[in-house]
């Protein structure tokens, strides 16, 4: 892979770009994508960005989601933009299986394919590109591409709205590690721009139904497991107690975080049964590797402290197997 400078030349006089993401779409995932689509649309480029699934609600406010394209409800229109493509941008994910639907026709496609993401090991199948996991997001990395080529000035607050989403979202409000000197310099940037975090902020934290409200108290009180043995917690939802309450896969943004937030807590996990895959999200603080865990048990990897899995065996044997592992390993 090449280094992402070399793609400039090829964005010199205007082109198709077709842009993507990984399936079920988050805050930096979506935030990525617009930020690079409304960016590239300043510089001449007619570019369209194709979601591998629906958008969480709580994201539908974006300046310019309006434009994205959802491929399980429009797969032949994002067939189509993809097969016209010049050039072809991938932001936030490090394996065209991570698009889940899209991935035969990543794989398949002959056109020029920039990596822009966060993650580790990236399989090796990108022209052009920068990956580097210490980047607290990759929103973060889209405010870098854009200034090593020297654009700073097209950043308008379309853009900066973008950006700061999918930071403010991978950082955990800047509380995370990966908050780093420069995320703190990024967002003192977009405020002298004019961007008003707080509405952001509003948007994210503070529009909640009625529903998920409930659906949290419910997982609060009755699904949520704490081994204070291993310092560790368990959230564990069946399709039947997701289908209780009606809730998206928005609505379960953020859940696997709240064990966390229980004094002696360092490593937290959520699992879910979503039609017929059973889906695990990974959270720690301090020195335990959760993406080193979920790349050895459960077939997926990610951040240091915050990665992903899949199981291929049934929910509830899924969660006795996951019970198993953590008396076995005795995490710290």
């Amino acid at each position: 892979m090449r280094q992402i400078q070399d793609v400039f030349p090829l964005l010199q006089t205007p082109k198709k770009i077709f842009i993507t993401t990984h399936h079920k779409p988050d805050g930096d995932a979506i935030g990525s994508m617009l930020g690079l689509y409304h960016y590239l649309v300043k510089k001449g480029h007619s570019v369209t960005g194709v979601s591998p699934s629906e958008l969480p609600e709580f994201l539908m406010w974006m300046p310019g989601v309006e434009h994205l394209l959802n491929y399980e409800a429009e797969s032949k229109a994002s067939l189509k933009a993809l097969q016209e493509a010049d050039v072809i941008f991938c932001v936030d994910f490090n394996d065209y299986t991570r698009t889940k639907h899209l991935d035969q026709a990543l794989t398949a496609a002959t056109q020029p394919k920039v990596l822009i993401d966060h993650h580790l090991f990236p399989k090796p199948v990108w022209d052009y590109g920068m990956s580097i996991p210490e980047k607290s997001s990759t929103c973060e990395m889209i405010y870098d591409f854009i200034n090593l080529n020297n654009d700073n000035a097209l950043i308008d607050n379309n853009i900066a709205q973008c950006i700061y989403t999918g930071v403010l979202t991978d950082t955990g409000s800047f509380r995370f590690p990966v908050t780093t000197a420069s995320v703190h310099d990024l967002v003192a940037d977009l405020k002298r721009k004019g961007l008003q975090h707080s509405p952001i902020h509003e948007e994210i934290y503070d529009s909640w139904s009625l529903i998920r409200m409930q659906f949290l108290g419910y997982v609060l009180m009755e699904k949520m497991e704490i081994f204070p043995k291993y310092n560790a917690g368990l959230i564990a939802l069946s399709k039947k107690e997701i289908r209780l309450f009606n809730v998206s896969s928005g609505d379960m943004e953020g859940l696997v975080n709240y064990p966390l937030s229980i004094s002696g807590v360092r490593f937290a996990t959520l699992i879910t049964e979503r039609g017929d895959e059973v889906k695990m999200s990974f959270r720690s603080k301090g020195d335990f590797d959760v993406s080193d865990f979920a790349r050895t048990y459960f077939n997926g990897g990610g951040h240091f402290n915050a990665s992903g899995g899949r199981a291929t065996t049934s929910f509830d044997d899924t969660v006795a197997n996951f019970k198993q592992i953590l008396s076995d390993i005795h995490p710290r």
